[in-house]
């Protein structure tokens, strides 16, 4: 199994950002797939989540409007494209997937059945 993340890099407070994720080894198109990121000394947050068949998206309230979670499933790959980023938005991204379907995720990577190594993403002037 592997999920590989890319697309993090350094911008500019209200740039845009869209971040992916490429799936191996597991049934992509079953599963739940989430965002997760971690900002320096902070801990986990879950940030989006999408349904296995990509129609219901949710999102914490501190990304909704500015995020969007998607997911191709021919393609086996995970989207979150980020416009008008803010400092705070600076963190290690990591997909993750499950087969439980809690919409609002989890702020531990053990509950999540597989995650990647992260793409970083910063945010600054």
């Amino acid at each position: 199994v592997q999920l590989v993340e890319s697309g993090g890099g350094l911008v500019q407070p209200g740039g845009s950002l869209r971040l992916s994720c490429a799936a191996s080894g597991f049934t992509f198109s079953t599963y739940w797939m989430y965002w997760v990121r971690q900002a320096p000394g902070k801990g986990l947050e879950w940030v989006s989540t999408i349904n296995p068949g990509g129609g219901s998206a949710y999102y914490v309230d501190n990304v909704k409007g500015r995020f969007t979670i998607s997911r191709d499933n021919a393609k086996n790959t995970l989207y979150l494209q980020m416009n008008s980023l803010k400092p705070e938005d600076t963190a290690l991204y990591y997909c993750a997937s499950a087969t439980r379907g809690n919409p609002w995720g989890s702020s531990t990577l053990d509950w999540y059945d597989y995650w990647g190594q992260g793409t970083q993403v910063t945010v600054s002037s």
